[in-house]
């Protein structure tokens, strides 16, 4: 990587880095680990015009890699299961600190022919099949199969999330 392209891909990664703080979530703290992984974001934003997981090979049709756009739809269970994503971006405050290791993450993407075919089909089969999860802080509302583990907006611990109704 030339300097100007290293240059670049630091201050990408120290704003992907607050953003992550700021909403809860930590990059890993391996600084050229992560450094790989944000310039095939770079990468993959400059040849599809969006930021696809550098870890998964994308179409390059929006529509559909619309689940693997970073961060992708896979995060939190990734972090809750696993304390990683699936490529190692976004990492557990227990891995961040180094108080466990980084393992591998199965992959959790569905095979092509059983992705959903539109974000509208995609959302319906959430809402469907997963609870949804309220923030008893401030309202947030999300549906997965757990709570995450600090609200996005609030801060809020997991264990503040309740099922609702």
């Amino acid at each position: 990587m030339s300097a100007e392209t290293v240059r670049s891909v630091d201050e990408l990664r120290d704003r992907l880095e607050r953003d992550a703080e700021g909403a809860g979530y930590h990059l890993n703290p391996d600084r050229g680990f992560t450094r790989d992984l944000v310039a095939g974001l770079d990468t993959n934003q400059a040849r599809y015009g969006y930021p696809a997981c550098p870890c998964r090979l994308a179409s390059g049709r929006a529509e559909e890699d619309r689940d693997i756009v970073c961060p992708c739809d896979y995060r939190d269970a990734d972090l809750l299961d696993w304390g990683s994503c699936y490529c190692g971006l976004y990492v557990s405050a227990e891995i961040r600190e180094g108080r466990s290791l980084l393992s591998p993450v199965p992959e959790r993407r569905p095979p092509a022919g059983e992705r959903p075919k539109s974000l509208g089909a995609a959302r319906h089969r959430l809402v469907g099949e997963v609870p949804v999860w309220r923030c008893r802080v401030c309202g947030y509302l999300c549906a997965r199969e757990r709570p995450p583990a600090v609200c996005p907006i609030c801060k809020a611990a997991g264990d503040r999330f309740a099922p609702f109704a």
